[in-house]
């Protein structure tokens, strides 16, 4: 299971700056993407203020734990370029390939939900390269490598509609490119699970790898309550030269709604992961397998929390179910 830091939440709308006239007592921080880079960990977070507008802001630390926002939001330079209205850019999810961070995020615009991506070699300039999503989709991760000559993501076409019109999915998909920005989808990989904690799902952090095979955290939402969903958190492992073809997989959840800060917030009952960074590899890449694991979620859409395991402790988790 995923053990939460005692001290949670490490993240409140108390800890964001105010940065007139757009951030100014701000309404929640929540979902941030994560990553370790020069032995600095960097979250990217989603920030609504009080008009529910949605920015993206930095925050840095030493140890992982305690973060410093940084006192101006990210600016993806190029975004301008995109000629139909863009209502809001959130979600971030971080991927380092070859010393480039790959930023794969969530734009919501007139016809949906589009995947955007954009890059940074320093984290202090952002260049948005383009919209890279086919139709309506969300949870798009990369890979950190290429897998058989071409670059992999997980992502959730959204193809259900609930009530009130919200498109989402039931199904994680693969898709694979040759330049990051036109992409094939390649097929599922795994559906939801009716009537069970995982209804709906869809991709959380990137994916790691492991010698046993890419370990994956997801979430899932159990819709049959009735009267209010449940946002939660598993794991799958996922074959290290085929993804689509799944291992293992948790049958139950590994992080679920409990406290107080993860049941109350602008969305009831939500534990989303989003960001997640192994403590340590192999000389030829491979978490090792008492290596901490780092997981970054957003609770309630109102406040950021930190859960840790082991590698190998998930690894089982995903394999005794």
């Amino acid at each position: 299971m995923l053990k939460r830091y005692q001290k949670n939440p490490i993240l409140t709308r108390k800890d964001i700056p105010n940065l007139p006239p757009n951030l100014v007592d701000v309404s929640s921080v929540f979902n941030p993407g994560a990553i370790k880079f020069k032995d600095q960990y960097i979250l990217l977070l989603r920030v609504q203020n009080r008009g529910r507008e949605t920015f993206t802001l930095k925050a840095t630390s030493q140890d992982g734990i305690h973060f410093k926002v940084a006192k101006n939001p990210v600016i993806f330079e190029g975004l301008e370029k995109i000629k139909e209205k863009i209502y809001h850019v959130y979600d971030p999810r971080l991927t380092m390939i070859e010393g480039v961070c790959y930023i794969m995020f969530a734009m919501d615009m007139d016809d949906g939900c589009k995947l955007g991506l954009a890059i940074t070699k320093d984290f202090e300039t952002f260049e948005f390269m383009d919209i890279v999503g086919r139709g309506d989709v969300r949870n798009g991760v990369l890979f950190p490598e290429k897998i058989g000559g071409k670059y992999i993501r997980l992502e959730r076409p959204n193809r259900q509609a609930l009530s009130g019109g919200i498109m989402t999915g039931t199904e994680i998909w693969l898709s694979s490119s040759d330049d990051l920005l036109h992409w094939k989808e390649e097929g599922p990989v795994m559906k939801g699970r009716f009537h069970y904690w995982d209804e709906t799902i869809g991709s959380g952090p990137p994916p790691i790898k492991t010698k046993e095979g890419w370990l994956h955290i997801y979430h899932g939402v159990a819709h049959h309550f009735g009267s209010a969903s449940v946002y939660q958190a598993g794991a799958v492992l996922l074959d290290l030269n085929d993804p689509q073809k799944v291992l293992a997989r948790t049958r139950q959840n590994i992080l679920e709604p409990r406290e107080l800060y993860e049941l109350t917030g602008q969305v009831p009952n939500v534990v989303f992961p989003s960001g997640m960074i192994c403590e340590s590899y192999d000389e030829h890449g491979f978490a090792l397998s008492e290596a901490e694991i780092k997981v970054y979620y957003g609770a309630a859409d109102t406040v950021a929390g930190l859960a840790t395991s082991k590698v190998q402790e998930l690894i089982d988790r995903c394999k005794t179910e």
